[in-house]
């Protein structure tokens, strides 16, 4: 049999002995990676940016594994040396702190695994009485799994608003966007897991099978395993999504009636939209989704009283009645201004795939591929009011902060499974997604300051927040986030990485 002869890759390691030293160590690497492990330059580039360019963490090495096995032979090598070197999954990097990236260490290239698929990616299953599903590779993109269930007529049942995000991606976070409220965030619409530890184990898990793994993973931030397989839970899907846009002058009315919208009891429940969010209109805000001939009126709504909030709902049809849904739903509504509803009526497949039409915009603009300096938090119910004072209208507003992206909208905690990584806030039953969602060529920290400036004002007031997608600065920070789940969290990571290797970029154990 004939063999080649093994490369040597060489990683720097700090070791204790009679003093902290610096040395080189030499890493034989198998022949069959000798042609998938890249440290060339553009490799090594493209690995050390994530969608928000702020940070910025240069890898030794890039792996574009060409089976699942070479993945797992990276790990082995790993797990079984003295000096255990960093492995981050890297699928489309659209994090905004790095969580994709391993400094001196080997990022893995998940797309590359397409070519190992052979068109395998994606493979639908079920009936009518038993449910259908996907089984999905880790590295798949949600738009191709929108693409592929549709044409049979199905669809995942909760979505993000972006859908050029890899499964693994998603399901390392929570993956939540208008529908999570009905239908709870992607990570609880998973039945069964494929999954490669930080021991190099190859695990099948599910709720039943290997459950602490399976509910570890499902929003660990990449901690506990590389997801290579998920399976998905799938819906019939309608053809046609009536997308509606309501203002509101005020905010105690715009909350109100977002939350007569996602009360499970009460005569508004028959018509619950199966898409809810919510946005801010500045002075500044784009006004593309609305009429020519409206923008004026509605950019002297917002002049008069400084933001003007929306409630963004859709309802998914099939048959031409909808329009009676839709009055009937906006029957139960009480403060918006009368004469500021607006309408579209889309496909499903354009209505979910919305934001890569903005997307193709910005790029043209070259505002795309910069800096985004962006803030997720997850606020209780019984402080938004306080939140839209101080954050809104005393940091946005008097600062000038009128071009941001902000969005707005409750979710449910009944929704959600404690089980589970994912963090929310403690105790109230109803909680709101805000999401700051910035980008500046030139001056990405002064957006983060204000970032900075909202959590410091969250502090002062007591107001008990929770980050999603976040970014800390130290271990004791992440224990905070974390709260009553540390000790669970801090457990598995020894349990299923305990040589901590995986996913170092948010720095969580490897700060």
């Amino acid at each position: 049999m004939a063999t080649s002869s093994p490369i040597v890759i060489y990683f720097i390691a700090l070791f204790v002995a009679s003093s902290i030293t610096s040395t080189m160590l030499a890493i034989s690497v198998p022949p069959e990676l000798t042609h998938n492990l890249h440290t060339d330059p553009g490799a090594i580039k493209l690995a050390s940016i994530d969608y928000g360019r702020i940070i910025k963490e240069k890898p030794f090495a890039v792996l574009y594994p060409s089976s699942l096995d070479d993945i797992r032979t990276l790990i082995n090598l790993s797990y079984s040396s003295s000096f255990p070197y960093t492995i981050a999954a890297k699928g489309q990097a659209h994090s905004t702190w790095g969580q994709a990236q391993a400094n001196k260490g080997v990022v893995v290239q998940m797309s590359s695994l397409n070519s190992f698929r052979n068109g395998t990616g994606i493979l639908i299953s079920g009936d009518r009485s038993s449910g259908f599903y996907a089984d999905v590779g880790g590295e798949q993109l949600w738009i191709d799994v929108l693409n592929a269930t549709i044409a049979r007529g199905l669809s995942p049942v909760s979505w993000t608003d972006y859908l050029y995000l890899t499964i693994g991606g998603t399901l390392s976070n929570a993956g939540i966007s208008g529908q999570t409220y009905r239908k709870g965030p992607q990570i609880t619409n998973v039945l069964e897991l494929d999954v490669l530890t930080g021991k190099g184990e190859f695990v099948t898990c599910t709720s039943q099978k290997d459950t602490e793994l399976f509910y570890a993973v499902l929003g660990g931030l990449g901690q506990f395993g590389i997801i290579t397989r998920a399976r998905i839970v799938l819906e019939p899907a309608k053809e046609r999504v009536k997308w509606l846009r309501i203002l509101y002058s005020d905010f105690s009315s715009f909350s109100t009636d977002q939350d007569t919208l996602i009360s499970t009891t009460g005569p508004s429940h028959k018509v619950m939209p199966d898409y809810l969010e919510g946005q801010l209109l500045m002075s500044q805000s784009p006004l593309d989704f609305y009429p020519q001939s409206q923008h004026q009126k509605i950019t002297s709504l917002i002049n008069q009283y400084g933001i003007v909030y929306l409630i963004e709902v859709a309802t998914y049809y099939d048959n031409k009645n909808e329009h009676k849904r839709v009055k009937q739903m906006l029957k139960s509504l009480k403060g918006f201004v009368h004469g500021f509803v607006f309408e579209k009526d889309v496909t499903y497949l354009e209505f979910l795939n919305r934001v890569h039409d903005e997307e193709i915009v910005l790029r043209k603009k070259g505002l795309w591929d910069i800096p985004h300096p962006w803030l997720n938090i997850f606020i209780p119910r019984s402080r938004i009011t306080d939140f839209d004072n101080g954050a809104f209208r005393n940091i946005l507003l008097k600062r000038n902060f009128t071009s941001s992206t902000v969005l707005v909208y409750p979710l449910l905690r009944s929704k959600w499974d404690e089980r589970m990584s994912a963090v929310i806030p403690d105790e109230e039953d109803v909680f709101y997604v805000v999401g700051f969602l910035d980008a500046s060529a030139d001056d990405w920290e002064t957006f983060d300051n204000r970032n900075k400036d909202i959590l410091q004002f969250c502090v002062n007031g007591g107001i008990k927040f929770k980050q999603y997608l976040g970014h800390h600065a130290t271990k004791e920070e992440w224990i905070n986030h974390f709260g009553s789940k540390w000790n669970t969290f801090q457990q598995r990571k020894a349990r299923f990485d305990p040589k901590m290797i995986l996913s170092p970029g948010l720095r969580i154990f490897n700060n």
